[in-house]
């Protein structure tokens, strides 16, 4: 359809104003779906009555210069749609951004809100301040008191039970447990995947995500495998741990509570965290308030914000995200044959790096050497190595161990190098890492293992091209002096130079030297 249509922008009302009510006092913006059929039907019908904005054409054009990058009209409308109760949800989830996320946040998708930090600062601190912590939501910020917060821990558990914060906080039920954990959005340098192989454009719009979906805090909490003790243990058949999220989440006009699934063994292993606080503070609304899962290792998207259920089931979640999204194709499998069951579901992050600094077209003027910093991570253990090339990955430098941060289990590493570097002129730099199964990274996005319809976990060797100026070179230091003494920058380097190359009397000389420009007859 097109924008121009009346009731697209702004956005117009179809009929009485729909009041689909919340479902406990206390849990603002919180609406029950999932035990609703009815309701969900009634939705689904008001949702059917619009011709919504398409999602935004990023892929096959220029990305706006804007902050926010994408602003999320269709799903603002889908929310304006459903009536009061969740049509200010797009506002109040901007003033929790406003509050909780620092001002020089790259805001990738305005709503829901996916945001990352300036790629500098993120590897400043091996903790990412919470300020600084990246962001993906799938939905609005619900606002959930503490006092009335509770947990259901429902399935094929022995003994059900609903639990409140005082009583999952109480250490003589729950021995208190902090971890070290890096969570990575699988579309982390999904706009490498963009510039060279564009994919799906769902609905819920694949954010153009840079290297800065990725954040490491120490979160607080219990174990989940000590809360299903509490309840008498899983009972027979159960194999998987289903999380129920408080937001309110859209799939081809559906309307969903978020829901996400994860293999018990998770728990068994003392792997799924169920956290309220985010280094030594309660968390923030915009990431989970009061209580949300930490899954150690596995894609962000498991790891469930506004917990408000847990259900043992039998096999993985039907639920949409689970099992629609998330997928990852072979590069022969496209808009013309994707199906939901012809993909692998994305569990752990394989392993993965980033330059940070300098940042793709950088200028550098250096005397030889270029300070590269950057992070290394993978999902399946911890990265050991850390390598860099200036030539485009002929030629690699092992990374210092002295220069990567301290070991976590499930975190990541963050490395620098003073990188020898000779040459002139544009370069291009490439990291990889090794972790400790000796697992490494795709050399190119263009390789069958990194390229994929959905754009997700961009995985192949980061690559930043770089213009080198190198001052320990005698022409370079002899222009440069020129330059500094008339007052004049040599960048950017695109800019003409407001002096000539070289004299008449130079020129003459050094053509003499080259035996002039053309042969003797």
């Amino acid at each position: 359809m097109s924008p121009a249509e009346p009731h697209a922008l702004p956005f117009r009302q179809q009929g009485q104003v729909p009041c689909f009510k919340e479902e406990k006092p206390g849990w603002g913006g919180y609406i029950e779906w999932e035990k609703y059929p009815e309701k969900k039907k009634a939705a689904a019908e008001i949702l059917a009555k619009y011709d919504f904005p398409h999602p935004p054409e990023f892929q096959l054009q220029p990305l706006p210069n804007t902050n926010p990058i994408l602003e999320g009209v269709r799903w603002k409308q889908y929310h304006y749609a459903l009536g009061r109760t969740l049509r200010y949800l797009p506002d109040i989830s901007w003033e929790y951004v406003q509050q909780e996320k620092s001002p020089d946040m790259i805001h990738v998708l305005q709503f829901p809100y996916n945001g990352e930090p300036p790629r500098d600062r993120l590897v400043e601190t091996e903790i990412t301040n919470n300020l600084d912590h990246f962001v993906r939501n799938h939905g609005g910020v619900p606002e959930i008191n503490a006092d009335d917060w509770t947990l259901d821990i429902t399935g094929l558990v022995n003994n059900p039970k609903t639990l409140t914060l005082k009583e999952l906080q109480d250490e003589s039920l729950f021995p208190r447990k902090s971890v070290v954990v890096t969570l990575q959005c699988s579309g982390t340098r999904r706009i490498e995947q963009i510039e060279q192989y564009p994919g799906d454009g769902d609905e819920l719009i694949n954010a153009p995500w840079g290297e800065g979906a990725i954040g490491t805090a120490r979160w607080t909490g219990v174990s989940l495998k000590k809360v299903i003790k509490y309840c008498g243990g899983l009972a027979e058949g159960a194999k998987h741990l289903e999380f129920y999220g408080a937001d309110t989440y859209f799939k081809k006009g559906q309307v969903y509570n978020y829901v996400v699934s994860v293999p018990v063994r998770k728990a068994k292993a003392n792997e799924v965290l169920l956290a309220w606080e985010m280094n030594g503070k309660p968390l923030p609304r915009i990431h989970g308030f009061p209580v949300r899962t930490i899954v150690f290792g596995y894609i962000g998207a498991r790891s469930c914000k506004w917990l408000y259920q847990i259900k043992a089931i039998s096999a993985p979640s039907m639920a949409p995200v689970q099992m629609k999204e998330y997928i990852y194709y072979t590069t022969q499998i496209g808009k013309q044959n994707a199906t939901y069951s012809n993909g692998c579901s994305i569990q752990k992050m394989p392993v993965s790096s980033a330059i940070m600094t300098p940042v793709n077209k950088s200028q550098i003027i250096h005397d030889g050497k270029i300070k590269l910093r950057g992070w290394a991570y993978s999902g399946s253990g911890w990265p050991v190595r850390v390598e860099v090339s200036a030539d485009g990955g002929s030629v690699w430098y092992e990374v210092p161990y002295e220069n990567l941060t301290k070991k976590y289990f499930h975190a990541w590493r963050l490395w620098e190098i003073d990188m020898p570097v000779d040459a002139e002129g544009w370069l291009e730099f490439c990291v990889r890492t090794w972790d400790d199964a000796q697992n490494t990274q795709p050399t190119y996005v263009r390789s069958a293992c990194a390229r994929n319809w959905d754009l997700h976990v961009t995985s192949s060797c980061h690559r930043v091209k770089i213009y080198s100026i190198n001052r320990s070179k005698p022409m370079t230091a002899k222009r440069l002096k020129i330059l500094e003494d008339k007052g004049i920058s040599i960048l950017p380097i695109t800019r003409p130079l407001e002096i000539d190359l070289e004299s008449n009397e130079e020129y003459l000389e050094e053509m003499e030297k080259r035996q002039g420009r053309d042969p003797e007859e």
